[in-house]
């Protein structure tokens, strides 16, 4: 009787442990489609498909949908294909009546493509202006924000209404959107003149403009929201910026030309690909002590997977992701995929 039990515990906790592995989404570029990972397995398990040049991709705990971004423009009067299953007054509305939602910038668009993250069906497909290059959706699921390099400003999406309220111009070249963990600000890394712009959520307002070292692409946003770490990707730097100092708290130096970074669930440790050196950088926050482990060819976008003690990791050079362990800074495993692997987005 007492095996039994024990039996039936141990089974009760490994469903527990597989109900909460985190759900991965791997968008896979020039393919047109984003991978379904399971985390527990590291298995594909479904795929979904009709995502034109996808690079971007957002999604958070509290949306039921994922927000993608194509890089690929087209001209404002080449008419939207409307999603299977979609009313014809409801996709007319999401396009002005056949007009794109959103007239500013220099006449190209492209489109962000809503979907449900419980089964990847299409939702919506709302026009932007200019290439998508990354995606960011608020803790509550309310907004997404799309960077536009070309645009010199982001799109902000509102997910429930399914309607794009404006663009904000930040600076030039804006890369990468990370929000306060309250979702009070998003920021935005302009890598032209090496700034991040601190959006207000509320009035949608540039509140002020931090200098954020050379070259900033990628974000990622401490736990607490006090400490946003920038990718400073030609230096080969990481930026630490103070939020509530205003500026530079400290710098990282990791060496060679940088892409992806994310930090661990408590946020102690943030985890860098060196592109260029063919490696995978462990950054102890507070001490700067750092541990390193090579990963070829060419680590590209990085994803912490939240509470698996795994990383994933894409490469620029050939059709796969890496399964990282964050220990040790070992493959456990890699995921074949087309295309290449961008934006990468772990819902738990």
């Amino acid at each position: 009787m007492g095996s039994a039990v024990i039996g039936a515990q141990v089974l009760s906790f490994t469903m527990i442990a597989a109900a909460q592995a985190a759900t991965v989404y791997i968008p896979e570029g020039s393919a047109g489609q984003v991978l379904v990972v399971d985390s527990e397995t590291d298995k594909v398990v479904q795929t979904i498909s009709g995502l034109p040049e996808i690079h971007g991709l957002g999604g958070s705990p509290g949306s039921p949908y994922l927000v993608a971004g194509s890089l690929a423009e087209t001209s404002r009067n080449e008419t939207v294909e409307k999603p299977q299953g979609m009313a014809e007054d409801e996709h007319a509305a999401h396009h002005g009546g056949g007009k794109a939602t959103m007239q500013e910038g220099d006449g190209s668009i492209s489109l962000l493509t809503i979907v449900s993250a419980a089964d990847g069906s299409p939702v919506a497909k709302l026009e932007v202006s200019g290439a998508v290059h990354h995606v960011a959706v608020s803790p509550d699921g309310r907004y997404a924000v799309a960077t536009h390099p070309g645009e010199d400003g982001v799109s902000i999406v509102d997910l429930p209404k399914r309607k794009v309220l404006s663009l904000v111009r930040t600076g030039p070249m804006p890369n990468y959107a990370a929000f306060s963990p309250d979702g009070s600000r998003v920021y935005v890394s302009n890598s032209g003149n090496g700034t991040v712009s601190e959006i207000d959520t509320e009035s949608w307002i540039v509140r002020r403009n931090l200098m954020a070292g050379d070259s900033p692409e990628h974000l990622a946003m401490a736990p607490d929201g006090g400490r946003l770490y920038v990718a400073n990707v030609v230096a080969g730097l990481v930026t630490a910026l103070s939020l509530e100092k205003d500026g530079e708290d400290r710098t990282y130096e990791i060496g060679g030309e940088l892409h992806g970074l994310d930090l661990s669930d408590d946020g102690a440790t943030l985890f860098v690909s060196a592109k260029s050196e063919d490696k995978v950088v462990a950054v102890d926050v507070e001490s700067g002590e750092m541990r390193s482990a090579p990963l070829a060819p060419a680590p590209y976008h990085l994803t912490v997977i939240p509470g698996s003690g795994k990383l994933y990791v894409s490469s620029r050079d050939e059709p796969k992701v890496w399964v990282v362990d964050q220990a040790s800074l070992a493959p456990r495993n890699s995921i074949g995929i087309d295309g290449e692997g961008h934006q990468m987005v772990a819902l738990p």
